[in-house]
């Protein structure tokens, strides 16, 4: 879920929020179930890289951050602070989102938007549409008995009751089991799906009943629109991510922090039947991350700062067929509090802080080779006992990663037709034999990737 932060609050409580679609699925629909999550980029900038990158390298969908008017202020996390429904956010005005959503479904993307419903902004003032507001009362939308009677914060997550009524950071908590309520917010999401939207991650979903979620998506144009629920996993509470799978899928923050705890300290060799063998939810309903705008900052998962980690993580992520991928995809940070450079203006990858992670070649190969492998299952597991693994999907791709200190030479068996094929990790071609053998070197940190249909670099 998106940490509301107010100022000043440089950490946040463990808020979650997941969401889950009416048929539960893993991706939204299509073969192509990778989302490339562009943190506060603005939507013009969106809507050039679904033409230039996403489109080109197979991504299915672009989430985008919440469009809605918020309040003002540099910090990131005003976006989820909203005073109004209008789209009116820093992001780009109503006309410059629907561009994008027409833009990006050109280039054979969808789009997912990051909805925030489970409360609005906190304090007074003018919000970034021009929308007058105070606490409690957002005029023309809501007033003070629209909001739940705990006005204090959520300090147990024991708590069911503290969870779903009292204030999430401090944040006027909505009152979702009302009516009024309720249609308000599905008619916000109508608008967004009258202007094209595919879907929905429905931040801090943890902190509203399952049935409220499940009433206002019934009240949809399309009630089977694709719903990702944020409901971050925390061991004994009273509110579980399982509870939200009836409506849609729910993202699987455990897969997040296990992948921190191998990748940091542990053996690869471990992850032989990472998944359900978790105890993970299934992989039907479960939206999976390396890291997310929020872990990245608090440091519960890998980040871009974890360098050949956090890109092996996000190869072996694309690789393993469980739950649907997403990846973040944001900018530099020292201040856990900044905003997004130029107010959101990507100019181009790589400059200006910009990370863009969906585009790193490592991880962008990795798109075509989830698409090309799609339904097929993991044989040819291989391990060192240690920090090196490789395994196939089917006869349709195999990878390798090495994760030692030094380079690693040998042959795999694989179950793929003879034939050269390329290794998308480092455009190098490799060749395997009548015998579905391939012998590689492979340097330290570094990974193998090979699909069926890309034999040439």
């Amino acid at each position: 879920m998106a940490r509301r932060t107010l100022a000043g609050v440089a950490a946040l409580a463990v808020a979650s929020v997941v969401m889950t679609p009416t048929v539960a699925q893993a991706a939204p629909p299509g073969n192509k179930d990778v989302t490339a999550v562009l943190f506060e980029w603005n939507f013009n900038s969106v809507a050039r890289e679904c033409t230039t990158t996403l489109g080109p390298a197979g991504y299915g969908s672009v989430q985008v951050s919440p469009p809605a008017e918020h309040i003002q202020g540099s910090q990131w996390w005003t976006s989820y602070q909203p005073v109004s429904y209008k789209i009116a956010g820093r992001l780009g005005d109503r006309t410059a989102f629907r561009n994008m959503v027409n833009t990006c479904h050109s280039a054979g993307v969808k789009v997912v938007v990051d909805a925030v419903i489970n409360h609005m902004a906190a304090g007074n003032g003018t919000g970034t549409g021009g929308s007058a507001y105070t606490k409690y009362n957002y005029p023309g939308l809501y007033s003070s008995p629209d909001f739940d009677n705990c006005t204090s914060q959520i300090t147990n997550y024991q708590d069911r009751w503290n969870v779903q009524n009292c204030e999430l950071v401090g944040l006027a908590d909505l009152d979702t089991g009302e009516n009024y309520v309720r249609g308000a917010i599905a008619g916000y999401l109508n608008d967004l799906l009258s202007l094209g939207v595919d879907g929905f991650r429905i931040d801090a979903a943890k902190h509203m009943p399952a049935a409220d979620l499940a009433n206002i998506k019934s009240r949809l144009s399309n009630p089977g629109v694709y719903w990702k629920q944020e409901a971050i996993y925390g061991a004994g509470e009273a509110v579980q991510p399982s509870e939200y799978t009836g409506t849609g899928d729910v993202q699987e923050f455990r897969y997040a922090y296990d992948l921190k705890r191998v990748f940091n300290n542990e053996n690869l060799a471990y992850l032989k039947n990472y998944g359900e063998g978790w105890g993970y939810m299934n992989s039907g309903v479960s939206g999976v991350f390396v890291d997310n705008h929020d872990t990245e900052r608090n440091g519960s998962t890998l980040s871009y700062k974890d360098n050949a980690n956090y890109t092996l993580a996000n190869v072996f992520m694309l690789a393993w067929p469980y739950g649907s991928p997403d990846i973040n995809s944001g900018y530099e940070f020292s201040d856990h509090d900044a905003g997004p450079p130029n107010g959101g203006q990507v100019n181009a990858c790589w400059q200006n802080g910009w990370k863009c992670q969906h585009a790193w070649p490592e991880i962008k190969s990795m798109v075509a080779f989830r698409n090309a492998t799609r339904g097929q299952a993991v044989t040819n597991w291989w391990d060192n006992g240690n920090d090196a693994i490789a395994f196939g999907r089917g006869n349709k791709g195999f990878v390798a990663v090495n994760h030692e200190s030094g380079s690693l030479t040998r042959t795999y068996q694989t179950s793929l037709p003879a034939g050269t094929y390329c290794n998308v990790q480092n455009n190098t071609s490799v060749t395997v034999n009548g015998s579905g053998q391939l012998t590689a070197t492979l340097g330290s940190n570094t990974a193998l990737a090979v699909y069926a249909g890309k034999s040439s670099c």
